[in-house]
């Protein structure tokens, strides 16, 4: 049985692969997942406000309230605060390429156009084997229009793939108004992937100090329904790999991920549950769903269950809409 997948230029030998997590951030834990079977692993990400910082010793970057970036909902934390400093995230990646086997994935998180993306070349000079570039921005302002935050992202994504040669895989979130258009427009950046898709951390309210504060909470399987859409419409349509994240906690989830399209699947709530080990299940259980429904490679079930033969999308996807309301009974 034969269930590698080809993932930015790269051959892995599965397409359970560990997310950018806790698990993820330091070597120890790098080993037992890859032990445990994944494919690749993606390193945790170093952020654009760190970065500012330490470039320019603007402390400003990393004490103002925001509600624009990912991971940090409230106030960014003090300098210190951070999982890492530039320097140990390079010798995390060094590190890592010399005792792992497996693809090595670090990881860039920003918002904003700046001189931070060229942290990226030096995340190619530590060895990493691809760059996974996360944006994850919440327009508040009412005179910025749409066109102005797709271009933001777009001279991101090109600034990032100008400085490095390695393959980049874009993840981002999926509010934006026709993501079939922007997708394509990511394409003619050159990017490699897009992982799909961000999750949307929201903060909540301590009703007892009656103050904001980060609220995270691990993803069910329902949250796959989004990805898993947006990349049955989009295979075979763009020239890029696609990598499903946000949901996958079983098998089943990891075969429909493939069917639709998917490259990859991406795993983290999973893990962070039921342990790295979990993946050796995740594989059996692949392995036996392909054995059982003749499949002899993953190969041949990336995309069957696409849309690449639907002649109208559009229609198909407000005529699942309309079929999921009816089908609800009292």
């Amino acid at each position: 049985m034969d269930i590698t997948t080809k993932y930015l230029g790269m051959t892995l030998k599965s397409p359970l692969v560990a997310s950018a997590s806790p698990l993820t951030e330091d070597l120890k834990n790098l080993k037992k997942l890859e032990d445990a079977g994944a494919a690749a692993v993606v390193l945790p990400s170093i952020f654009e406000e760190q970065l500012r910082a330490e470039q320019h010793d603007l402390h400003f970057y990393t004490t103002q309230g925001t509600y624009s970036y990912a991971e940090s909902l409230t106030y960014f934390p003090e300098f210190d605060q951070y999982r890492f400093v530039t320097d140990n995230y390079l010798e995390l990646i060094r590190k890592a390429k010399e005792n792992l086997s497996i693809p090595v994935i670090g990881s860039l998180n920003g918002a904003t156009i700046g001189g931070w993306t060229k942290f990226a070349r030096r995340i190619e000079e530590a060895g990493a084997d691809a760059l996974e570039l996360n944006i994850y921005f919440i327009p508040t302002d009412l005179n910025q229009s749409g066109e102005t935050v797709e271009n933001t992202y777009l001279e991101i994504i090109k600034s990032v793939r100008s400085a490095v040669k390695i393959p980049v895989a874009v993840k981002l979130s999926p509010f934006f108004s026709n993501f079939a258009n922007f997708a394509k427009k990511i394409e003619a950046t050159g990017a490699n992937a897009l992982v799909l898709f961000n999750r949307f951390y929201q903060p909540d309210v301590d009703l007892d100090n009656l103050e904001v504060r980060p609220s995270i909470h691990l993803s069910t399987s329902h949250a796959n329904r989004l990805p898993m859409r947006w990349i049955a419409i989009l295979k075979h349509k763009i020239n890029m790999d696609f990598a499903a994240t946000s949901g996958i906690h079983t098998s089943d989830d990891v075969v429909k991920m493939l069917l639709v399209g998917a490259n990859v699947t991406m795993l983290c709530s999973a893990l962070l549950k039921n342990g790295v080990f979990y993946l050796l299940q995740l594989e059996k259980e692949l392995i036996e769903w392909m054995e059982e429904h003749e499949y002899e490679s993953v190969q041949q079930m990336i995309g069957v269950m696409s849309q690449e033969k639907t002649p109208n999308p559009t229609e198909y996807e407000r005529v699942q809409y309309v079929k999921a309301i009816s089908s609800y009974k009292l």
